[in-house]
Formats: C-alpha cells, sequence, structure tokens
C-alpha cells in the first residue's frame, strides 16, 4: 500500500547539510582520511560572570539579580504609586513579598535539598524612583520577533498609566543609537496602535556597540530607567551596560527583557512571540503533509527553528495531528535497529509526518 510520509525537523547543527552528507560518506569509504584530533585549545582568561548566590535552610538556594541596592546602600526608597491607583488599591495581596520566590525544579522528592531559586517578579510595596524623577529608555536590539511593538506599548502604558511616568523615549536602531541617532518621545497616544504594526517602530541593529559610550548617553540625557528588548547576545550586553552603570556609581535600573520565540526561558510559562511562530510551523507543516501525500510513498521533510529546544516543533506537532514522530533535542533518537525511527512503520494508508 503507497504510503505518504511528512517529516518535519526542529533545531538542527549550523553545518551545510550537503558537505556534512559529503564528508560523512568520505569517511566511511576510508575511515583512515579521518583528521587527527586537533589540540585542545587553551582556556581563555576571561572570568566568567559572577552570579549572586544566597543560601538558606534545607538546601535552599538564591540566584538573585542584581540590585540599585548592592551598590548604593542607602538609596532612599518610596511607597508604591499603585498603593494609591483607584484599579489597584482595592485588591488585596496585590504586592509581591520581598521573600516570595520560585522553584526552579518544580517536581522533588521529599528527601532532596529545596534546590535553586529565582527572585518572583512583580510590583513591590516599596519603590526607588518618583514618578517625576524618571526618565525612561527603551531599546530594541537583534531580530526581530512577533510581539516587539507590543512590549513597548505595554512598557510605556504601563509607565504611565500606572506609575504616572511621563518622561520615556525610544533608543532608535538598536543599542548603536544610544550615540549614533536621535531619540524619540514615546507617550501613550503616539504608541497606541503600533502593536497592529509587524517588526519595531524603534529599528534595531545587531552587535558593534561601544559600552562606555552607551553609558555616556545614558548618563548625559539623565536617564535612569533603561528597558533592553533581545535575546542572548542583546542581554549579554544588558549585563555589561549594568556593570559599567555600578562601577560609575549611577543611579540607573537596567531591565532585560527577553526576546525569543523558542520559549528556552526556564520559570517563565510562555516567551513573546512563541504562539505565532508555532502557528506560522502549523502552515509549513500542512505543505508538506499535503505535497507527501499526493506522491507515490512520499516523504515531506520539515525543519523548524528552536535552537537547542523543540518547543515549536513539539507544540506545532499537537496543534497539527498530521505528525506521526516528533524529534526534539531534549529526547535523543536513533535511526536503526529495534526501535529506531526507520523501524518503526508508517500508519496504514495516511500520510505521516516526523518531527525533529
Amino acid at each position: 500500500m503507497e504510503v505518504a510520509t511528512t517529516v518535519v525537523v526542529a533545531p538542527a547543527p549550523a553545518a551545510d547539510d550537503k558537505a556534512l552528507q559529503q564528508k560523512l560518506f568520505e569517511l566511511k569509504m576510508n575511515p583512515s582520511a579521518a583528521p587527527a584530533p586537533a589540540p585542545a585549545k587553551k582556556a581563555s582568561a576571561k572570568p566568567a560572570a559572577k552570579k549572586k548566590l544566597a543560601g538558606g535552610s534545607g538546601g535552599y538556594v538564591l540566584e538573585d539579580v542584581p540590585h540599585l541596592t548592592d551598590y548604593l546602600p542607602n538609596l532612599q526608597s518610596f511607597p508604591n504609586p499603585l498603593q494609591n491607583h483607584p484599579a489597584y488599591s482595592v485588591v488585596k495581596q496585590y504586592f509581591v513579598n520581598a521573600d516570595d520566590t520560585v522553584a526552579k525544579k518544580i517536581v522533588v522528592h521529599k528527601s532532596s535539598a529545596r534546590g535553586t531559586h529565582f527572585r518572583r517578579a512583580g510590583p513591590r510595596q516599596r519603590v526607588y524612583f518618583q514618578p517625576d524623577e524618571v526618565s525612561a529608555a527603551i531599546v530594541t536590539c537583534g531580530g526581530l520577533c512577533p510581539g516587539l511593538n507590543t512590549v513597548v506599548r505595554e512598557i510605556v502604558c504601563g509607565l504611565h498609566d500606572m506609575y504616572g511616568v511621563t518622561s520615556v523615549v525610544g533608543i532608535e536602531g538598536g543599542y548603536k543609537g544610544f550615540y549614533a541617532r536621535n531619540t524619540v518621545e514615546l507617550t501613550p497616544r503616539s504608541v497606541n496602535d503600533i502593536h497592529k504594526r509587524g517588526g519595531t517602530v524603534l529599528g534595531t541593529s545587531r552587535g558593534g556597540q561601544d559600552t562606555a559610550k552607551i553609558v555616556d548617553s545614558i548618563q548625559d540625557r539623565g536617564i535612569n530607567q533603561v528597558y533592553i528588548i533581545g535575546g542572548d547576545g542583546t542581554q549579554k550586553g544588558a549585563a555589561t551596560i549594568h556593570e559599567e552603570i555600578q562601577r560609575r556609581g549611577l543611579k540607573c535600573a537596567v531591565v532585560g527583557v527577553p526576546k525569543t520565540i523558542d520559549n528556552d526561558i526556564a520559570v517563565i510559562d510562555k516567551s513573546f512571540g512563541f504562539d505565532t511562530a508555532v502557528e506560522e510551523a502549523q502552515r509549513a507543516i500542512n505543505a508538506a503533509h499535503v505535497e507527501a501525500e499526493s506522491a507515490e510513498n512520499g516523504v515531506g521533510v520539515v525543519k523548524l527553528m528552536g535552537r537547542n529546544s523543540g518547543f515549536i516543533a513539539m507544540y506545532a506537532t499537537l496543534a497539527s495531528r498530521d505528525v506521526d514522530c516528533c524529534l526534539i533535542p531534549e529526547s535523543p533518537f536513533y535511526l536503526d535497529g529495534k526501535g529506531g525511527l526507520s523501524s518503526s512503520s508508517p500508519r496504514s494508508g495516511s500520510a505521516t509526518t516526523a518531527t525533529w
């Protein structure tokens, strides 16, 4: 019986597929041609970033985030403006307790240590900025992601409507915009409908930033809150900016907003843009399924993104219902032998889909 097969592929090595296949074939035909092991590289002298850790009873470990009071211990605090906000003042237990943390590992045994915890996000009863003294800046960096403009809009509206902050600017063109371009004023009115547009209204760029120049610009403009939206490289840059701000002893908070459609961030439920990525992935799966089903013994292969995580592939597989096998980096697999992928028989008379 003719059976069509559609294969959906999640994250794969970055190497060129054809070149890799050719190299494997050559080594199989002539094993002696295998290159000698490369000499071990000398370890980098750059020190690893220090983690802010705190211990507790029962093996409790808090992997904390940097705070202004780490280097400004006498910093004055103020009551949170939300306490008098008509929409929030009547809500009980709205503020997050200073000792609230979230466990990294949810499932534990009764005899195991409590393990690593993270600081719980949310509004505190005390803040370190008065609304009229806040001068905030928002910047978007790296690749595009669905929902970028929505995040910008919510930061602006949240600062204005909930905390009474009226001075918010956007940095155009990514990190370089701090010292190479002018800022744009952001108000609830100016960002009212930007969530309906694609891309980022602030523009973006990748790498090449000068940390000293960025902090010089922050200091010269009187900015004391910086909201940085970006991925891995962007957040490493944000950490470097914070370190320079701390070195100079400036009262300036740096907030990193992680941007990844891969959903590969621990603890949080979902990263913004992930739902859209899954929805678009289903289109590719459906197209490959139709193509494979139309051919005799057809095989369709769809390669999805995700770096080292299979969330997009897995969720797209569950939503599509045309997938027979989902292969993801978190679950090792093999092709040949008993239990291998090639030995599993597809459903009779139907198109099948595998994902990895």
